[in-house]
């Protein structure tokens, strides 16, 4: 294992919780959105992460020409980097609020709204960024790390 794979699946990480984060900021900002542009009610978007083999281009000889995914080279062993596989839309159902007088109002007098919960948000957004925050230490040790190493 390479020191800068370490730096790799870091960076993936971090790179991961701030489109999770950007996903969190777009439901909470569309929790009471009526309609979006196509007129139908917001629905709550979810990223979903995949692993990512990290390879070694050099075939794992600790070399610094490291890329995460990809056909080239060898996959280390066992050690695997994120990535984004997609952002979906949430299947929960849409809420229904009575309110008659709206101009989205069906004929019942109820206005789907989004299926964005704020507390669930507010968790979601709390774990994102306690994630990006393990991810930032884990590639700041291994910079002190390269950097004594250097200074040896």
């Amino acid at each position: 294992m390479s020191l800068f794979s370490v730096f790799l699946i870091s960076g993936s990480g971090m790179s991961a919780e701030t489109e999770r984060l950007s996903a969190i900021a777009s439901n909470i900002a569309n929790a009471d959105s009526t309609a979006n542009s196509s007129g139908q009610p917001y629905r709550a978007r979810e990223v979903v992460f995949q692993a990512t083999p990290i390879s070694d281009s050099d075939g794992g000889n600790g070399g610094v020409n490291i890329s995460i995914g990809g056909d080239n080279g060898a996959a280390t062993a066992g050690m695997s980097g994120v990535h984004i596989a997609g952002v979906v839309e949430s299947q929960q159902p849409l809420k229904q609020v009575y309110d008659p007088s709206s101009p989205y109002a069906d004929g019942n007098g109820y206005v789907q709204m989004p299926n964005v919960n704020p507390v669930d948000e507010m968790v979601n957004m709390i774990s994102a960024t306690r994630n990006y925050q393990a991810n930032l230490d884990a590639f700041n040790v291994a910079k002190t790390l390269a950097l004594k190493t250097l200074s040896i």
